[in-house]
Formats: structure tokens, sequence, C-alpha cells
């Protein structure tokens, strides 16, 4: 039922690409299984077939027409028809978590047995089906990776459904999503258009960024939250996908707590492969470019976002090389500059993601330094107002043991109550989720 349900739920936004991710999971299936169960010669020919097609797919339909544009003036023939080529919603995460399954059970690290690969082809064909094509995580993550998931398909009750702590996850989720991201969205949208950020102060240029930066957490977390209530409805557990990413006092502390799921992924997948930090420290630092340029990529087809890649990359070099090996207590001051730090380098990288167009980028920056005059605009007061409860949200977290918080937490029904209020009489306009362009 489930299985069906996913495919018609993934059929809702282009029915026809639904065969693309039947040939996905096909891949997997039949790769995974010659992994198993094929002739031991034949096993590895079977993963890194398996691993390319994967990647040919998503080469294709991701970035052909990145490449071609870049090799051409895409202007011919061929180049229309390559730029034409629809982008399958959800495509990098599917992709990843096929990747994940073939690498898992050819390592053999973790333990094979029928809750990962079972005897039966048909059995395992569903299995696997389900575990790419289950509905919350179809589209936009968590990235869920095969030994974490296929080991918990199986019977489930309703009584061992906790259904307070889902109802509070999804009730901040669509809070976040809903008033937060798609309120925010009236105002950044803004930031698309160069004649617009030309004519603008720099205090309302600053104001947006950072209100695109509340946006994008928002956005993103608020779908985690949703997708990982909605799947433990039906019983199964996805891991978390933030932790309070706006109060990292570093950037390696960042990328634990921000998408969760991609950077553990890309640990696993390809930053130990590469060699990790185990053959010395230049090694070590041209795996972490290699890791964030590609993961840059991988949020989109186009330059920029390689550029976002290698700004993260390069942050996380230069402090590695900055950081000394004694660890001093640090008072609250310097924790609070390091966060703000952070916090206003990643706010500035953002600005690769709302604008994947350099000339943008660097006129929207131009008008940010001359753009000086102080000019009273209501609309940073909206900003100002819709991002407060991403602020709040990590402040609180801050000071979780504190008095105010801990009665907060004993009255939290009137928390959830006014949130639940809040989507109801204020939700923004409708709008995409933004990892779906991704």
């Amino acid at each position: 039922m489930l299985i069906i349900a996913s495919l018609v739920f993934y059929a809702y936004n282009q029915p026809i690409l639904v065969l693309l991710l039947l040939l996905s999971v096909s891949i997997n299936i039949i790769s995974s299984y010659l992994v198993v169960y094929g002739k031991i010669r034949y096993r590895k020919h079977a993963a890194i077939a398996g691993v390319v097609l994967n990647l040919a797919i998503l080469i294709f339909f991701k970035y052909s027409a990145l490449i071609y544009t870049t090799i051409t003036d895409g202007s011919d023939s061929f180049g229309q028809f390559i730029v034409s080529i629809p982008l399958p919603i959800g495509i990098s995460f599917f992709t990843f978590q096929g990747i994940s399954l073939i690498v898992d059970v050819y390592s053999r690290k973790y333990v094979l047995g029928e809750d990962i690969v079972p005897v039966s082809f048909v059995k395992h064909a569903e299995r696997i089906l389900f575990f790419k094509g289950f509905f919350p995580q179809l589209i936009s993550g968590p990235i869920v990776k095969a030994h974490d998931f296929l080991p918990q398909i199986g019977v489930k009750k309703i009584a061992d459904i906790a259904w307070e702590p889902i109802f509070k996850k999804l009730v901040v989720g669509y809070f976040f999503k809903m008033v937060v991201a798609d309120n925010l969205s009236n105002f950044t949208f803004w930031m698309t258009n160069p004649s617009f950020f030309i004519g603008s102060s720099s205090i309302k240029l600053i104001t947006l960024l950072f209100g695109f930066s509340c946006q994008i957490f928002a956005d993103f977390a608020g779908y985690s939250l949703i997708a990982i209530g909605l799947a433990r409805l039906f019983g199964y557990t996805f891991p978390d996908n933030f932790n309070f990413p706006y109060i990292s006092t570093s950037f390696k502390d960042f990328w634990k707590r921000w998408n969760i799921s991609l950077s553990s992924f890309l640990m696993e997948y390809l930053y130990i492969p590469l060699g990790g930090n185990k053959r010395g420290k230049l090694r070590m630092y041209i795996n972490l470019m290699i890791v964030m340029i590609l993961g840059g990529l991988w949020h989109g087809a186009a330059w920029s976002y390689a550029v976002w890649g290698l700004m993260h990359g390069l942050a996380l070099v230069v402090e590695r090389m900055l950081s000394g090996k004694t660890h001093r207590p640090q008072g609250i001051w310097i924790i609070t500059l390091k966060r703000c730090l952070v916090f206003s380098f990643v706010t500035l990288a953002w600005l690769l993601f709302q604008l994947p167009k350099f000339e943008y980028v660097l006129v929207y920056l131009n008008s940010l330094l001359h753009n000086t005059t102080l000019v009273i605009d209501p609309d940073i007061v909206h900003i100002a107002l819709y991002s407060s409860p991403v602020f709040l949200y990590h402040l609180l977290y801050v000071n979780r043991t504190n008095t105010i918080f801990q009665t907060i937490k004993k009255y939290d029904f009137v928390v959830y109550a006014i949130l639940i209020f809040c989507i109801v009489l204020n939700s923004g306009p409708v709008s995409p989720f933004i990892y779906f362009q991704f």
C-alpha cells in the first residue's frame, strides 16, 4: 500500500518521470542482488556498474546542460534539446540512496542478512522499491542510508507510535515552512531582480540577505521535520537533519549541524574513501576541498554552487590550519563572537544560492557597499518579524537550562497552540520547497 501511495505521490508532479524512478530502482535492485548472490568474480563488476549507472542518470538529467553549455555556447539544436531536459524532482536524493545501498552490500561493512538483502529476488525488489520510493523522504530527503532503513521494514503497530513528539515535530515543521519561509519569500524574491537591489539601501540589502538565510533554514528544516514526523507515523525512523546550525562556533561544527544526512553521506561515502585525514595534512585539505566542491555541485547544476562549496571548503581548510592543539576555556563573549562570524559567513555564502549568476552577485555586493543612504523601509520590519522565530528557536536552545526556558517547556502546550494559530491565520503564499530544485 505504501509503495503504491508513494508512486502516486511522485507522479503528482510529472507522471512520466515515475518511469525514471522505476529505472533507477531497477538498477539498484539488480546490482545489489548480484553483489550479494552473484558469482564471486563478478560481484565487484556488478557494484561498479550499479554506481556508474546511478551517477550516469544523475549527470544526464541534472548536469548535461551545464557541461554542454560550458563547452559550447549551447545555441545549436542539440544544445536546445539538452537544456530542455526536465530535472526530475528528488533525483539527487534517491540517487544517493541507491549508491549507499550498493556500497553497503559490497563493502560488507554492515552485517548482511534477510533484513538487508533477502534470498528471494521478488522480496528484495519490493523492499528496495519501498526504500527508495517511500514518499516522506523521496523528493527532498533526509538522505536515508540503506543500512539504517532496510532493517526497519516489517510489521508496525499503531500502539507503538509516539503521538506527542510526532505531533510537535509536525507543528514546528509546518510553522517554519508555512509561516516563516513562505512569508519571507514575499520579500526575498526581490533579490533576484538586479534593478531592484541597485536602487535599494545597504541596510535593506543586508536585511534581505539575513532574511534569506532564515528562510532557507526554515524551509529545509521545516521540510525535514515534516518528513521525519510523517515517517514516524508509519513506524519508520529517519535521522535528524538539523541540529540548531546557526549556533555553530566553527565551520566544522556547522557541517555537523546543517543537512546532517548529506554531510554524513559525503563523509562516509566520499571523504573517507578518498583517504580522509589519514594521509597527511595536505591530502586532508585536498580531500576536504574535493568533498565540499562536489557537495556544492550536488545542490545545483550551476558553477555558482561549486563556488559556494569552494567557499566552505576554504573556510574548513583555513580553520583547521589555524586551530591549535590546546583547547582553552572560552568566555561567553568569545563564543558569541565566533557564532556571529560563522553565521555571517554562511549567510553571505547563501547569496550564491539565491543568485546563481555571478554578475548578479557582484552587482548585489557592489550595491550593498555603496548604497549607504539611510532609508526607513517597512519591509525591513516585516523581514525582521518573520525571521525572529528562527533566532528565537536557536536562542532558546542555547539557554535551554535557564529558568525562562524551563518555564516555557513546562507550558509548551501554549507554545504549540500559538504555532497552530499562526499556521491557520498567518501562512504565507504557497511556494515550492527550496530544496526541490536540488
